[in-house]
């Protein structure tokens, strides 16, 4: 199974190498090239799905592991891991990336750069998958980076749009910050234990290596990287700007791939963080979800509706994970891939259409404002039927997928408040949430589908069906919101237990449980060396060599199975109730219009121009991060121009000043002295002359008067 992996996670880089360089000669552009790797990755990796299936085994997982550093006595080892939630993030990676692929050949018809961008395409699809089947740390962190990089290469793909590259930049910018704080998470790891092999690491801190304040710092570190590429409050502002890419990029972004990886990330190191880490991912992602609820309720872009329910979709996840539902984080993960894509597409050809109408017209309105949309579903029933179809998924309506993973979380969620007192915050902010959404979702609905055409019946006329190639897509991912797909065997409309997703996914022991003051006492002194066999030795060391529970432990595990079955119930409830209630006030509002949006948002006054200007986020961080930057950089030129050049300009002034009265000193002083030395000697030298004439009888009478003064002076 390790090589037919190998093959899905190749055959997208040969494509990108082949697109890149020769696709423009190609038939078709080679878009075909890009197809056939994409849909021969599904094909192989539904394969896989079945085998995992058909062994039915929690536990499975396969290594392939190579040295690829030696330093000293140290060996890194890096490889490829392939268990169940890597061959069902397989699956969702390639279905949607493939019906991308199969979208966009309508989609992007007739642009100049055709062939470049299913080279993108295709480079983003090798980059997600080696993230998925990367089976440590670093290797994963790798792969999180190309991602990042081709990501910045789809969102700017119409880069001559200074508003689409500046958006990529964005995106780049925003996803270092969180991504600089989980590299500092894989340096503590790697530091402390000497592995970054995720496998490696659970068993390290099940041997107590790395433990307490430093393993939750760990952990918070790692999930910065979450926070970014999974647009987490507060670094959530780049999705929302995604936009500006081609459709089906935000599809490919805002549903399976990257903004996927932040919580694949968070649930593989999900056994080895600690109950701290877990809170403050937990209020991370439900202050997110409600957060960006609030924002999607007064956007009027179709796609910025979309992306901003994505962050809050994304909060809902990041929530389940941090209040240990592993298996409804996960969950909700895959389901909300398929109706998140479904809704994008159905975007892309509803925008399409709009294109297609107003430039008929010669009409400069915004094609992707709803406010010009209005009465599609007769012109464009596909489109409206799989739209509407997800958009119940979305809004956890009964007997969709979507239901049976947001009731997971919820109850998940509730469970945790009830089991942890005061954080019945947490619950508030999922319910809270789930009743937005279904408002903001229905919203949608009415005001592209139904009612009267609001641009003129002149552009209407030009409306019409997305062509085959873009509505089969939507087809095929509406079809996989239905509850049945993830329940089999069991036939449970209202929970996945039972099924094969709910059996393959429990939630896993975490490892700090297992950490005790002698670790070799429960794993029999062995060492970890990166070998499978070994690794799988130690964790059956642990399960064999755990003293039996106490009966207080049994009691308080068959308490917590308890709250965690009623909070179910209730959250089942609640979560269909606001749902309801969401979906009534949305009728209400946009198909009757009993109620007053407008009135309502005069009420509501700063509150709703709040949720409208997206809380002013993108202001602020303007202000001060951006001028603040700016402001700093121009600090640091003055300082240099004026304090760092003023000393070394001062000191050459001074240098001049002291060069010149040296100079003075030296011409005047040292060389005066030595000139009047000369001088001195000089007129000496006359004046002597004059004795020295060389006649005898002028001796004789100087002489002669030298005495005569020397005698009177005697006197």
């Amino acid at each position: 199974m390790i090589s037919l992996a190998l093959v899905v996670l190749l055959a997208p880089l040969a494509a990108f190498v082949i697109q890149i360089f020769v696709g423009k000669r190609l038939p078709r552009s080679g878009d075909w090239v890009s197809l056939t790797a994409i849909f021969g990755g599904l094909a192989i990796s539904l394969y896989l799905l079945i085998r995992m299936l058909a062994a039915w085994d929690p536990g499975f997982s396969e290594t392939w592991q190579f040295n690829w550093l030696f330093y000293g006595n140290y060996t890194f080892k890096i490889g490829i891991n392939l268990d169940n939630m890597a061959i069902v993030m397989l699956v969702v990676v390639t279905i949607v990336s493939a019906l991308v692929h199969l979208f966009s050949v309508g989609y992007m018809h007739g642009d100049p750069r055709y062939s470049r961008f299913f080279a993108f395409l295709s480079f983003f699809s090798f980059s997600m998958l080696g993230l998925v089947l990367a089976d440590n740390l670093f290797i994963i962190y790798c792969f999180w980076e190309l991602v990042g990089l081709s990501s910045y290469l789809l969102i700017g793909f119409w880069y001559e749009k200074k508003s689409a590259s500046d958006a990529a930049v964005k995106a780049f910018i925003v996803n270092r910050v969180g991504d600089a704080g989980m590299f500092v998470g894989i340096m503590l790891l790697l530091t402390t234990i000497g592995t970054l092999n995720l496998k490696e690491v659970a068993i390290a801190v099940s041997q107590g290596q790395i433990a307490g304040t430093l393993l939750t710092v760990t952990g918070i570190c790692l999930f910065c990287g979450a926070i970014g590429k999974s647009a987490q409050f507060p670094l959530h502002v780049w999705l929302p700007d995604a936009m500006e890419g081609p459709t089906p990029v935000s599809a490919l972004i805002h549903a399976a791939t990257m903004v996927a990886a932040g919580v694949y990330l968070t649930a593989r190191i999900f056994v080895f963080l600690t109950p701290e880490t877990g809170q403050v991912i937990a209020y991370v992602g439900g202050f997110t979800a409600i957060f960006a609820a609030t924002i999607a309720v007064a956007q009027n872009d179709i796609k910025r509706v979309l992306a901003y329910s994505t962050v809050s979709q994304l909060g809902y996840m990041v929530m389940a994970l941090g209040a240990g539902a592993y298996m409804a984080g996960f969950f909700h993960l895959v389901t909300h891939a398929m109706f998140k894509a479904c809704l994008f597409l159905g975007s892309g050809s509803v925008i399409h259409a709009m294109h297609h109408a107003l430039h008929h017209t010669n009409s400069h309105a915004d094609a992707q404002d709803m406010r010009n949309m209005g009465g599609l579903r007769k012109y464009m029933p596909v489109t409206f039927a799989t739209f509407l179809l997800a958009t119940l998924a979305l809004s956890g309506v009964p007997f969709t997928s979507g239901f049976l993973s947001k009731d997971a979380i919820l109850g998940g969620t509730l469970a945790y408040a009830r089991l942890h007192p005061g954080n019945w915050l947490l619950p508030v902010f999922g319910f809270g949430a789930a009743a937005l959404t279904a408002f903001y979702m229905f919203r949608l609905i009415f005001l592209t589908f139904y009612g009267e055409f609001r641009s003129g019946k002149e552009a209407e006329r030009h409306l019409h069906e997305s062509p085959k190639n873009m509505t089969i897509p939507l087809v095929v991912l509406s079809s996989l919101t239905l509850f049945f797909f993830y329940t089999l065997p069991a036939f449970n409309p209202s929970s996945p237990a039972g099924g094969w997703f709910g059996t393959l996914f429990a939630n896993p022991p975490r490892a700090y449980e297992h950490a005790i003051s002698e670790p070799q006492a429960r794993l029999g002194g062995l060492m970890i060396d990166g070998a499978t066999a070994e690794i799988a030795a130690a964790s059956q060391a642990v399960k064999t060599t755990a003293p039996a529970y106490s009966e207080s432990e049994a009691a308080l595990m068959e308490h917590e199975a308890h709250v965690e079955h009623t909070s179910h119930l209730i959250a089942m409830a609640i979560s269909v109730l606001v749902a309801g209630f969401g979906i009534w006030l949305a009728w209400q509002t946009y198909y009757k219009w009993k109620i007053s949006a407008a009135d309502w948002q005069k009420r509501l006054g700063v509150i709703y121009r709040g949720m409208f200007h997206k809380w002013w986020v993108d202001e602020i961080y303007h202000t001060v991060f951006v001028r603040g930057v700016h402001g700093l950089a121009a600090f640091y030129a003055w300082f240099d121009l004026k304090i760092i050049d003023g000393i070394v300009n001062g000191t050459a002034d001074l240098t001049r000043l002291w060069a010149f009265f040296v100079g003075w000193f030296d011409n005047t002083f040292v060389d005066g002295a030595v000139n009047f030395t000369a001088w001195f000697v000089g007129i000496w030298g006359k004046f002597v002359r004059l004795f020295q004439g060389g006649q005898l009888q002028r001796y004789m009478l100087i002489s002669a008067v030298v005495l005569a003064i020397f005698l009177l002076l005697k006197m």
